[in-house]
Parts: structure tokens; C-alpha cells; sequence
């Protein structure tokens, strides 16, 4: 069965265009009339520290009321199992309608719902994962583009090769946030989420991606490639030292020598 597709186009609800707000740098500063507007879900978050303070399940029954929500986990149980929950019990009582929802919502939140629905779809391929994935890695909000890849990375570790092979392809996307997910997804430890083992002993398995990235113009992207080479050489050290002297050795590339004075930043010299 393949998840809903959905359509590649960013939510209309947030324009590019619009001011950015600031936000709360803590999650105790968050105000009570945007803690209420966030819950609400007429609010996007401006920053992470807003997005941990809202209740989802609050905002959940605001977009979906009704919804079974009672066995929903706390916020003991860390934001990412919450968000997995919510996907997976939208998937199973909303399917496409709740996926058509989440997509066209005005909240970042509501949005990486969406991310989540789409992982829990059952017997979905991982080619079809990553093309319904597409406008939320694309998404406008920093937010969303967080939880596209975290939602998906248990798929994406669990077909590794097949994983490398489709990401490889999206190292040429026109847009950076493409560029980044494909990076930022595989990354061999990352962030909230659980360790690659594979790519900790092999990070070479990467190298297709790496190397099509390796001179990427953009910030956003650089700053992911250099991320990963910092995961892996706390277990492989030597082969980053390698891989990035020779990266040097090509020439005299702003790109590749921000990336690797990134990479290196733990190792020894």
C-alpha cells in the first residue's frame, strides 16, 4: 500500500513572504497568549522552544475534535514519541482526510503531523515515503522540515542501501532543503533520534552523497554535510581526517573548507 500523495507545493497558509516573528528563546517565556494561539492552532511557532511548550493534545483536539486523543503519551515521554503517536492515530481513524488536513494547516505543528501519518502508513515503500515526504521536507518552517526527516529515518535505516540510492538523487534538487534532507536524514548519530550503526563503522556507505555535496553553495546545507562528518568521526576519525584533506587538496573552495572546518572541529589536529 502506498501513503496518500500529497501535493508538491508549499502550504499556502504560509506565505513567504510574511515578516518572521520573534519568539520565545525559553520555553517558561513563551507568553500566554501565544501559548493559547499555538494550542490553538492559529499561531506558527517561531522558535523550538515554543514548539516544545505547546500541549498537543490541546492543539490536537482544537483541529480534530473528537478525535480518541486520552491514551495520547505526556510530555514525559519526549516530543518525538508524541508526535509519532499523534501520526500514527490520525493515520488509522483519519487516512487521506486527515492528511489533506494537516497539510493545507497554518500550524508548523500540524503540519509534522503530516510527516508522521505518512510514516506510520503500512506496507508503503520507501520510494513512495520519500515522494509523499517531498513538500514537508520543502516546507517553509524550520519546524517541518525537522520532523519530515525524523519521521521517515527508521524507514530510511531500515532499507539502507535503498535509502543511499534515492537520496543520492536528491543531492541535484534545485532547492536546498531537498539538498539538506538528503544529508541531514542519514546523519550517524543526529539529533533526538537513534544512531545509524552501520554508517558509525561505514560512513563510506555515504560517500555518493557526501561527495555530490561536498561544494554545495548553500549555508544550510553545508552546515548538515559538515554535521555528519562530525558524527562519524567519533567512531572513525582517521577516515574523516582523510576524506576532507583530500576534499582540500582539490583546490581552494570556500564550500568544501567551511564544511570541513565543521567536520574537524572534534578531532585532533
Amino acid at each position: 500500500m502506498s501513503p496518500p500523495r500529497s501535493p508538491h507545493a508549499a502550504p499556502a497558509s504560509t506565505p513567504p513572504t510574511a515578516r518572521p516573528r520573534t519568539g520565545a528563546n525559553r520555553v517558561a517565556a513563551v507568553p500566554p497568549e501565544h501559548l493559547a494561539a499555538l494550542e490553538a492552532g492559529t499561531l506558527a511557532s517561531a522558535t523550538l522552544s515554543e514548539i516544545l511548550a505547546l500541549d498537543q493534545q490541546r492543539l490536537l483536539l482544537a483541529v480534530f475534535p473528537g478525535l480518541p486523543a486520552d491514551d495520547l503519551p505526556g510530555k514525559e515521554a519526549g516530543i518525538l514519541k508524541r508526535m509519532s503517536a499523534i501520526g500514527t492515530l490520525l493515520q488509522r481513524h483519519g487516512g487521506e482526510a486527515a492528511l489533506a488536513r494537516c497539510l493545507a494547516h497554518s500550524s508548523d505543528t500540524v503540519r509534522g503531523w503530516a510527516c508522521f501519518l505518512l510514516a506510520a502508513t503500512p506496507g508503503a515503500g520507501l520510494a513512495a515515503r520519500l515522494d509523499a515526504i517531498r513538500p514537508l521536507a520543502d516546507d517553509p518552517h524550520f519546524g517541518v522540515r525537522e520532523w519530515a526527516w525524523l519521521a521517515l529515518r527508521g524507514h530510511l535505516a531500515a532499507e539502507l542501501e535503498t535509502a543511499l540510492a534515492l537520496l543520492t538523487r536528491w543531492t541535484t534538487e534545485p532547492s536546498e532543503r531537498l539538498r539538506r534532507f538528503a544529508c541531514e536524514a542519514l546523519r550517524p548519530r543526529g539529533v533526538w533520534c537513534a544512531h545509524i550503526a552501520r554508517l558509525k563503522s561505514a560512513p563510506e556507505l555515504a560517500l555518493p552523497i557526501l561527495q555530490a555535496l561536498r561544494a554545495d553553495p548553500a549555508a544550510y546545507v553545508q552546515d548538515s554535510v559538515g554535521n555528519w562528518l562530525n558524527d562519524a568521526g567519533k567512531t572513525r576519525p582517521d577516515w574523516v581526517a582523510a576524506l576532507c584533506a583530500g576534499w582540500l587538496a582539490e583546490g581552494d573552495h570556500p564550500a568544501t573548507a567551511r564544511i570541513c572546518k565543521r567536520a574537524l572541529r572534534n578531532l585532533k589536529q
